[in-house]
């Protein structure tokens, strides 16, 4: 921690965060008797508190964000020097960074060719959602507006984005909900609804195609879907599932709208989690990783059809997108994304998460055989969910207690990790993995040792 003499005395900042700050994802009941974590710093894979009290973190920025790492100079020397020049204007005019973004960024991604931008996740699904409701008007009458999405997987925070998620308790207390949303079943092999069977992939994703019919497919115009499901438990999806569900997109005239916001800029090894399963989607949305964290960014991207669709009648004042997003003008955002890409490149950091990603499987697949508590493990890259269960045979899942106790002395002693939270009435069970794309097997091991002793003390 490198603080400047003089200047270490965090007081005023914990109580004033005590008494003015709302924090998210937060009962602050605690802090009328504790004081709230005030973060100050952060180097590489590591964070200190106004306590100055040091962490591993092992969740990149608690919610799978700061994919390069803290103290990157570059990208704040990229933010400043964008930010003198120009700070600001809306997106209805293009600017420098934006541009270029725009092009190294479809450059990665085969297929597609448009960049909308905008400033988070939820803003991200928001505008894919409207590009989809606005083609349905103006090609099928409005009819073809339904979207469908799947049990456990997460979209966003506004109250259309959790209209698309299937998690129940992150829905609970906000209804009613935006109409036109509909459930599909999950793809978590290891909570098969369907028994043991060879084929479960498959078997998932028609389940989908059960969906269309019953809603009736000249009524559904895209399926939402996460590469890998995050905050819903990590679930990798089983072998067979993203061909089939390629296939009934294009036998029922649907788009395949992929939510990128976790998964996307390397967090899986590849630039997207959708590549590394033979699919071509007509949207995808991201956001957490494109800058690290250095600025408030996110992206909307389309393929050329999607996007012509808004410009075929110019004499129609209601053909094109009539969409805004304040913060979408901001260069800062782009300014730090290609600053971004450029150390993932220049550092082979898909690489680096690749390998390191496998080593970190095997350390917790190793860890699996030392605890009983640990029913799956499951991941891909730096992704990785380690879901606990009182009973093997049963699959029956820990109190969420048991989950966040783990979390907890995972913290007292430097790391930390994260946990699926008020999400599901009974699935709080999966602790969740996210690490920095720099980080090394020391960095690993530190972390894997962690929740060896944690699991140890709890379950004693």
């Amino acid at each position: 921690m490198n603080l400047t003499p003089g200047n270490n005395d965090f007081s005023e900042a914990i109580e004033n965060d005590r008494t003015h700050v709302w924090h998210h994802l937060s009962q602050h009941k605690r802090y009328e008797t504790s004081d709230p974590m005030v973060v100050i710093e952060g180097k590489g894979m590591r964070v200190w508190d106004a306590r100055g009290r040091e962490f591993l973190d092992a969740v990149s920025g608690g919610v799978w964000t700061v994919n390069v790492g803290y103290g990157r100079e570059t990208i704040a020397d990229a933010v400043r020097e964008q930010l003198v020049r120009l700070n600001y204007f809306a997106n209805t005019a293009g600017n420098v960074p934006g541009a270029q973004f725009a092009g190294k960024l479809i450059g990665k991604m085969p297929g597609l060719s448009r960049v909308y931008l905008s400033n988070s996740g939820s803003e991200a699904n928001e505008k894919a959602y409207k590009i989809v409701r606005q083609i349905a008007h103006n090609k099928y009458g409005g009819k073809k507006h339904k979207i469908l999405y799947r049990e456990r997987d997460y979209h966003g925070t506004t109250i259309t984005a959790l209209s698309s998620t299937g998690q129940i308790q992150r829905k609970g207390q906000y209804g009613p909900f935006t109409p036109g949303f509909v459930e599909v079943p999950h793809c978590l092999e290891y909570r098969s609804q369907y028994g043991d069977c060879a084929d479960y992939g498959e078997k998932a994703a028609r389940a989908i195609e059960d969906v269309i019919l019953r809603e009736g497919p000249d009524t559904v115009g895209a399926i939402v879907l996460e590469p890998i499901t995050a905050g819903g438990g990590v679930i990798t999806p089983p072998e067979g599932y993203w061909p089939t569900v390629q296939e009934i997109c294009r036998k029922y005239d649907i788009l395949l709208h992929i939510d990128e916001v976790v998964c996307g800029v390397g967090r899986t090894g590849k630039w997207f989690g959708y590549q590394h399963y033979d699919i071509q989607p007509d949207i995808v949305t991201m956001a957490k990783g494109v800058a690290s964290g250095y600025a408030a960014i996110s992206c909307t991207v389309t393929t050329e059809d999607v996007f012509n669709e808004f410009k075929s009648d110019p004499a129609d004042p209601m053909s094109y997108f009539r969409d805004i997003s304040t913060f979408g003008g901001c260069a800062a955002g782009p300014a730090a994304a290609l600053e971004n890409m450029r150390i993932i490149e220049d550092e082979n950091l898909l690489e680096n998460t690749t390998a390191m990603g496998g080593y970190l499987l095997d350390r917790l697949h190793m860890l699996k055989e030392r605890h009983e508590l640990i029913g799956d493990v499951r991941g891909k890259g730096l992704f990785c969910g380690v879901e606990l269960v009182k009973d093997r045979a049963s699959k029956e899942p820990v109190d969420e207690s048991t989950a966040q106790a783990i979390v907890a002395d995972c913290m007292s002693n430097g790391v930390i990790i994260g946990a699926t939270n008020r999400s599901f009435d009974v699935y709080n069970n999966t602790l969740c993995l996210s690490p920095a794309l720099i980080c090394t097997k020391d960095d690993l091991d530190a972390i894997v040792d962690a929740i060896d002793n944690a699991l140890a003390r709890v379950s004693a």
